[in-house]
């Protein structure tokens, strides 16, 4: 069952509370997501270590629930 954007949100934040999330829907199918997250945490952080922190905030959802993401982030 796909994830809705507004729950992949929702897990990011929880995970990294002061992070600006957008989600965009690549194919309209509620299965292929491109987010782009924006946090002061970031600052100093490899780029890796960035990403790893959104996949950690996700609670192992990539590959299961959540099929496809394409990320970006960025320190604030």
């Amino acid at each position: 069952m796909p994830m809705a954007a507004a729950e992949i949100e929702a897990l990011i934040v929880a995970g990294i509370p002061d992070a600006r999330v957008e989600i965009t829907d690549l194919a309209g199918d509620g299965d292929h997501y491109a987010a782009r997250v924006v946090s002061a945490s970031f600052t100093g952080v490899p780029r890796i270590k960035q990403h790893q922190a959104v996949y950690a905030a996700l609670g192992g959802r990539m590959g299961g629930a959540l099929h496809a993401l394409q990320l970006t982030t960025a320190a604030e």
